[in-house]
């Protein structure tokens, strides 16, 4: 087993709560907010490493100061905040405001929007906030994210909540290796199959046999070995190698929120992982969905819900009985979990879920025959998704995003696969939660609290494919890594567009889009919700409009760490200056002057960079007034 650092041997002495910030510890008092938050206008934040442990076991971790997670920012609409962030560590580093409408300058990736922070130096990042919800902060430097660089951010209205609470706690998903994250991507581009510990066995080979017939089952197996995969491979990292943190405390450590009975509590469920896609659910509890990625919905009540890489959700619960609850957030490979307790008082416990049966891929997931092949238990063309809710994903593409899907795009030994008839998977729960006898949430039940603030319909439509060679490792979009492009994708600025996103791969993405938000388009009319992250599917295809509001460059990428770390990147060009409309090629839709190329020398960890606009640092911004970007007094329809 690799280790971080040898000399952790000296860092028995500190317990587990040392490191945990006051914010994520077992709630201690009946407080309506959480506690220990950092509050104000100006922050002072220090990157540094420390000695950590994990369910009693001894590493080191990149903290801010001194805690994993970092600590909890609350902060109010309409303020301005100035961040100063000092790097202790010995290489470069950076932070990331996730999901927070800012200048490009104050974004924080490395080689896209600024150079970085070097060793013993100090940056400080000032923004006006025009949004309220629940978000996050992260590092954007090499694989730090992975090693405990990340944090929670609350954004309180100005004026009125429209969610209704007693009590408020914060939950933070995490993954933890032992591994150092250099030596976990290492072994992925050698053996991309080295750490997925689900294989198949002969017993399933006879009970395919016995269930389906020998012709299918072999003709099945057959296929699989052709495309080099396994239906086991749902994720590349799972349980066999991470340990799943709530607040940086692990399964052992039992995590604990307190209540009183009767009360509205408001959890606000971050998916800070590097990695790990979970299933989230509080049995003997339903959830009504509030918010998502910091946008305030239209309430949703559900049993459980998958939360992907960088995705938010708040939800209520009133928890009536004067009983435990247990909080299980399991992976989506189903081989671990991260677990926490609802209580009225501490040291109560309740029954930890058995992890249910891992969850296989189908063709479905290879985008082949939806409509003829019939696969069993996983047969989504004939599933009946009403006990799920919401309308038909197949109905929302054919009403909404009905343009051809065409393959434009590099292929080669980056691209393995191409998927010629993908669809809309908005109406699915998500791989593994197909036939669960509860309800579950999906994307097409979502539906914005206020009218869109953007009804034009887009003026132009793009398609951007995902792409891989997983046998080795590759991962792209269009065929070309991020250390391969030459180009950023053109928006201009104040125009409204069509993304739609093809899955050619066999795995589910969280894609990511900086600086803006868009709407899902998932048949919600002028109320769709509005995201900053949204899963992909296998063999899916779905779109999102998006207003151009933002000018300068801002990332987007798969947000499963390692994915973009190999190459799964891009930028967004917001170019002021009309839209020439005599054109409609490629990813700008239009005909302009060849940007100049893009240099890949200083983003740090994902292989390359591109320095941007190299626009000086901003004055101090105004309150905007864009109309755009508010709707009511909380914001909750702007943001």
């Amino acid at each position: 087993m690799i280790t971080r650092r040898s000399w952790l041997t000296g860092a028995g002495a500190l317990t587990a709560a040392s490191l945990t910030p006051g914010w994520a510890q077992a709630s201690r008092a009946l407080t309506q907010r959480a506690p220990d938050a950092l509050t104000g206008t100006v922050f002072n934040l220090d990157i540094a490493r420390t000695p950590f442990r994990v369910d009693g076991r001894r590493d080191e971790a990149i903290t801010v100061n001194g805690g994993v997670p970092a600590p909890l920012l609350r902060w109010r609409e309409g303020d301005e905040v100035t961040l100063n962030v000092t790097n202790h560590l010995d290489v470069d580093s950076s932070i990331h405001w996730h999901g927070i409408l800012l200048p490009f300058q104050m974004d924080g990736v490395p080689g896209v929007s600024f150079p970085g922070i070097r060793p013993g130096e100090t940056f400080s990042y000032r923004f006006r906030l025009r949004q309220t919800g629940t978000y996050w902060y992260h590092s954007h430097s090499g694989l730090q994210e992975q090693e405990g660089l990340y944090g929670p951010i609350i954004v309180d209205p100005a004026h009125h909540d429209p969610v209704g609470y007693d009590r408020e706690h914060v939950l933070v998903l995490s993954d933890w290796t032992f591994l150092s994250p250099e030596a976990l991507f290492n072994r992925l581009k050698t053996n991309p199959e080295s750490l997925n510990f689900n294989h198949r066995t002969l017993g399933d080979l006879l009970g395919d046999m016995s269930e389906d017939g020998v012709r299918e089952a072999l003709s099945d197996r057959a296929m699989w070995g052709q495309m080099r995969m396994k239906p086991t491979d749902i994720s590349d990292v799972g349980g066999e190698t991470y340990t799943y943190l709530v607040n940086g405390k692990g399964p052992d450590s039992n995590w604990t929120g307190l209540f009183e009975p009767g009360e509205r509590v408001r959890l606000r469920i971050i998916n800070a992982s590097a990695m790990t896609i979970f299933n989230f659910r509080i049995p003997g509890l339903p959830m009504s969905v509030v918010q998502a990625d910091g946008q305030n919905l239209q309430p949703v009540e559900t049993d459980e819900l998958q939360i992907g890489v960088a995705e938010t959700y708040d939800v209520v619960v009133t928890p009536r009985q004067d009983r435990a609850f247990t909080i299980m957030a399991e992976s989506i490979e189903r081989l671990g979990y991260a677990r926490a307790t609802l209580a009225p008082r501490e040291g109560m416990t309740a029954a930890v879920p058995e992890l249910r049966a891992a969850p296989l891929l189908t063709m479905r997931d290879m985008g082949m025959d939806h409509g003829s092949m019939n696969h069993g238990q996983m047969d989504h063309g004939s599933m009946d998704h009403s006990g799920h809710g919401g309308q038909s994903g197949h109905a929302a593409m054919a009403m909404e995003d009905s343009a051809p899907v065409t393959h434009n795009h590099t292929e080669g030994p980056g691209v393995a696969n191409l998927n010629m008839a993908p669809i809309s998977r908005l109406d699915e729960p998500g791989i593994g939660l197909e036939d669960v006898d509860h309800r579950v949430l999906t994307y097409s039940q979502l539906r914005s609290l206020e009218t869109n603030p953007d009804l034009r319909a887009p003026g132009r439509e793009m398609q951007i494919h995902l792409t891989s060679n997983m046998e080795r490792y590759m991962w792209s979009f269009d065929g070309v890594r991020f250390t391969e492009i030459d180009a950023p994708i053109i928006f201009h600025e104040g125009e409204r567009l069509r993304v739609s996103l093809v899955n050619d791969t066999m795995m589910p993405h969280p894609i990511h889009l900086h600086g803006m938000f868009f709407e899902l388009v998932n048949g919600g009319g002028d109320h769709k919700p509005r995201k900053h992250t949204v899963i992909v599917k296998p063999g899916e295809r779905l779109a999102f409009d998006v207003t151009a509001d933002e000018p300068g460059d801002w990332a987007f990428h798969c947000h499963l760490l390692y994915h973009m770390h190999a190459g799964m990147m891009q930028v967004v060009s917001v170019r002021p200056g009309p839209m020439d409309q005599s054109g409609h090629g490629g990813h700008s839709g239009h005909h302009q002057p060849e940007p100049a190329a893009m240099d890949h020398s200083s983003h740090s960890g994902h292989g390359g960079g591109h320095q941007g606009h190299h626009a000086p640092a901003p004055e101090p911004e105004p309150a905007p007034t864009h109309h755009n970007h508010h709707s009511g007094h909380h914001g909750g329809g702007a943001q």
